[in-house]
């Protein structure tokens, strides 16, 4: 996998820089779409037309629930967030996890960009106790600036994922900003942003599943991670070849 994946993300940046209207039409099409999603994921009601009314039109949905309004602005906020730090090149910190928590959890005001107090349960994992999330978030990210670094892009952000939600460090929130901070890392890296689809939940959940039951194996978040990133390496090239974008970086 990983030698097509070069393969193509070499192909791309031939192609790059893609021209200001495609790379404004690019990013606005994904963020609707991964919003949707993302949320989704979480037990959003929002329909993807409703999830583009309330971002682009602000129209109020009859019968939804408020919460999740304002779930979708949030998202779209901590997305466009995430495209300026990768722009102004910063990186990944605790703080800028909390500044981007924060825009996702618009809605509840008390626990934004702040680590859970109390402890939680996922399934059948349960994540540490709330006295060891900022050590724990502290030894993730020395770990991500240290041993990861010489990782392939796919490796690193599948297990920056894993490790992440195994820490499930807020309250609320942890599954939308992980899936941020898999598109801070990529994109800072040069590759498109994925958008893991709400159809693909159970496989995502899997992956989950799998870690924690096989001695921290990542082999199928990788997998499902670096077929996202491949699809949209080919995407991104089709629309840069019928665009006649062929200029050399």
């Amino acid at each position: 996998m990983f030698v097509e994946l070069d393969a193509l993300y070499a192909k791309l940046k031939t192609m790059r820089p893609l021209s200001p209207e495609s790379i404004r039409r690019l990013s606005e099409d994904f963020m609707i779409d991964y919003t949707y999603n993302s949320n989704a994921i979480e037990g959003s009601t929002l329909t993807l037309d409703e999830t583009a009314l309330v971002l682009k039109e602000g129209v109020t949905i009859s019968g939804k629930p408020l919460q999740h309004h304002l779930e979708a602005v949030g998202h779209k906020e901590a997305y466009f967030y995430i495209e300026n730090l990768v722009k102004n090149k910063i990186g990944i910190s605790e703080k800028t996890i909390k500044e981007i928590h924060s825009l996702v959890l618009m809605d509840k005001q008390s626990d934004r960009g702040r680590y859970r107090s109390v402890p939680v349960r996922v399934g059948s994992f349960y994540p540490p106790q709330p006295y060891e999330v900022p050590i724990q978030m502290e030894r993730l990210l020395v770990e991500y600036n240290d041993k990861m670094q010489a990782m392939h892009i796919i490796e690193k952000v599948s297990l920056f994922h894993l490790m992440f939600e195994s820490i499930h460090p807020f309250v609320d929130g942890n599954g939308r900003v992980g899936r941020l901070l898999i598109n801070f890392d990529l994109m800072q890296n040069g590759y498109p942003p994925v958008n893991i689809k709400f159809s693909d939940r159970v496989k995502y959940y899997e992956c989950f599943s799998h870690y924690h039951g096989n001695r921290n194996d990542t082999s199928k978040m990788v997998e499902l991670i670096g077929g996202y990133v491949m699809d949209e390496l080919q995407r991104y090239i089709e629309i840069a070849e019928h665009a006649g974008e062929n200029v050399i970086q």
